[in-house]
């Protein structure tokens, strides 16, 4: 017996709207890097990219439970000596409301090329307007 393929058909893929306002962050993650590999799809493949694109508007008002917003920390490194920088919820969310998004769904997908393919279909936007009206992307509640 072999295994079956779906065919990835690029022109069936829908576009998802997502509102996080009010979303906890974890929670609306998991539903989005869900959708982007195509999970929530019967034609689910874990090496082939089946999801779907995903728009996330107001981004500034996702919620972080506990004491996040003031512990939990995000590192760079530039690869200097020294180079290490640290920054909060808080202060990213003050920058780049967009940036606490991207890295919790960054976390949550493979670490490889499918992976970096896969984040390019995320689009993540601060307030409610978003440039992808034309594309006809479907509202979908944010996970409790």
């Amino acid at each position: 017996m072999k295994t079956y393929l779906p065919k990835v058909n690029l022109d069936q893929r829908k576009w998802h709207v997502i509102d996080a306002d009010g979303a906890v962050l974890g929670r609306l993650a998991a539903q989005v890097a869900d959708i982007l590999r195509g999970k929530n799809k019967p034609v689910y493949t874990p090496h082939l990219d089946a999801g779907d694109f995903v728009v996330v508007i107001n981004a500034e008002k996702v919620r972080v439970t506990g004491k996040k917003e003031t512990a939990k920390e995000y590192m760079t490194y530039s690869g200097w000596k020294g180079g290490e920088k640290y920054t909060t919820v808080e202060q990213l969310r003050a920058r780049h409301p967009e940036e606490l998004i991207h890295r919790a769904v960054r976390g949550m997908i493979p670490k490889n090329r499918l992976g970096s393919r896969l984040l390019t279909k995320l689009k993540v936007f601060k307030g409610p307007k978003h440039p992808h009206a034309a594309q006809k992307p479907e509202p979908l509640k944010a996970a409790a």
